[in-house]
């Protein structure tokens, strides 16, 4: 969406397409129903470019973009269970190792929790403030001790 939006290509997604021209219709709906066209072609090429072969598979093809990005959501709501799944073992699994930096390790586990709360999982602040402490090595009894005091 970023890039079609920056792109100026999002008008064919906030906009219905166009009546069919007619020997009748003005320049102005001539105007409005080229940028329409392009806009939905150009969007079109960009999301199914943007989405590997075997996943595009999958996805319903359409010639409109806006029935297309509706398709890709559709296909993608029964896999989000599955993600979130993963994501809240790989959060409750994760522990500091020590070889990489602590402000990494942090920074890691509050993208899971931010990508939780994409998938309406909230997660507390604090909670995941004590959450990350508790998943550092027994090496770090005294900066917990520090920190809780």
């Amino acid at each position: 969406m970023l890039n079609l939006t920056f792109l100026d290509f999002d008008f064919a997604l906030n906009k219905d397409e166009p009546p069919a021209l007619i020997a009748e219709s003005t320049p102005a709906q001539h105007l409005l129903f080229e940028k329409w066209k392009r806009c939905n072609r150009m969007s079109l090429m960009l999301m199914k470019n943007s989405i590997s072969m075997p996943i595009r598979g999958s996805i319903l093809d359409s010639g409109n973009a806006k029935t297309y990005l509706a398709s890709v959501e559709e296909q993608f709501k029964g896999t989000s269970k599955a993600h979130t799944s993963t994501l809240i073992l790989k959060l409750v699994t994760t522990k500091y190792d020590g070889s990489s930096g602590i402000r990494g390790h942090i920074m890691m586990i509050n993208d899971m929790a931010h990508k939780l709360k994409g998938l309406d999982m909230k997660i507390n602040d604090g909670f995941l403030v004590h959450f990350i402490m508790t998943s550092y090595l027994a090496a770090y009894e005294a900066f917990k001790i520090n920190y809780n005091t």
